[in-house]
């Protein structure tokens, strides 16, 4: 089967914690038709810049471009998707890593089934590389159901440009763009298909949104009125009564399934065990 490209949008700022790590896990794709495009947001950090030179002069498939302002992770990404050269594009972020597989399973999955949008389950892990957890994604998510709460990781996300008409930009509001993104590809798209399997490593941080649960409200209702044109009165009662319920039952949901994932109860075994 051709291998055709796959564009990968990557942000960086002051991220060489875990920046090498990531562009590792990209290098060791068995899929090879890729680039990737990092867009660094004007980092501060030295460290950074000589890992993106380094990478990139390694391999010609790595394309970084520096920013000369700051200005956040989405209008970082959305350089380097009006960059991007290939047919599909994929996400992932400077702390995050993939399995190996991942690009030729999901490839071969949206070839095979003629899908413009999918997605993958993935495992969570803490600063230090231990696994915490799962997360299985459904295996068919609507726009409906993204209204309602995120059910797609952006680091196992990938869209067939071509089937949806052109690349996608992503809204530009500093918090939960992922998920407002996501809801307007998949608008787009229909439907989103998951694969079950876990095919990436989700980074928990310390300063991560989900620790401060009081800005769970503000930041949701900014996508409800901003994305989606909701009146406040229709946006703070969507949020209390679609977002919510549906929250807290895949938060109840993800515990369950990280609970068996650690005890060695899921057909996914944790690499770790």
């Amino acid at each position: 089967m051709e291998q055709e490209l796959v564009s990968i949008i990557m942000p960086t700022y002051n991220g060489e914690k875990f920046l090498a790590d990531s562009i590792e896990s990209i290098l060791a794709q068995t899929y090879h038709n890729w680039e990737l495009v990092i867009s660094d947001d004007c980092s501060s950090s030295q460290a950074t810049i000589d890992i993106l030179k380094k990478y990139s002069e390694k391999d010609k498939r790595i394309r970084v471009f520096y920013l000369k302002e700051n200005k956040g992770a989405g209008f970082a990404r959305n350089n380097s998707i009006k960059e991007a050269r290939g047919k599909y594009i994929a996400f992932c972020d400077s702390d995050d890593r993939w399995f190996p597989e991942k690009l030729e399973k999901q490839v071969t999955f949206m070839k095979e089934n003629d899908i413009a949008l999918c997605c993958a389950s993935y495992i969570t892990c803490n600063e230090e590389n231990e696994n915490k957890g799962i997360f299985l994604c459904p295996k068919r998510i609507s726009y409906e159901m993204m209204k309602r709460d995120d059910k797609i990781g952006c680091l196992t996300a990938i869209y067939d440009s071509e089937k949806l008409g052109g690349k996608l930009y992503m809204p530009l509001i500093r918090k939960r763009q992922d998920w407002a993104y996501f809801i307007l590809v998949t608008q787009k798209a229909r439907l989103a298909f998951g694969i079950e399997e876990p095919l990436a490593y989700y980074r928990l941080r310390n300063n991560s949104i989900s620790s401060n649960k009081m800005s769970l409200i503000r930041y949701n209702i900014n996508v409800y009125r901003k994305i989606l044109g909701f009146s406040d009165i229709k946006a703070y009662a969507f949020f209390f009564f679609q977002f919510l319920p549906n929250y807290f039952i895949k938060k109840w949901k993800m515990r369950k399934d990280s609970k068996d994932f650690m005890e060695g109860k899921l057909k996914y075994k944790n690499p770790q065990q």
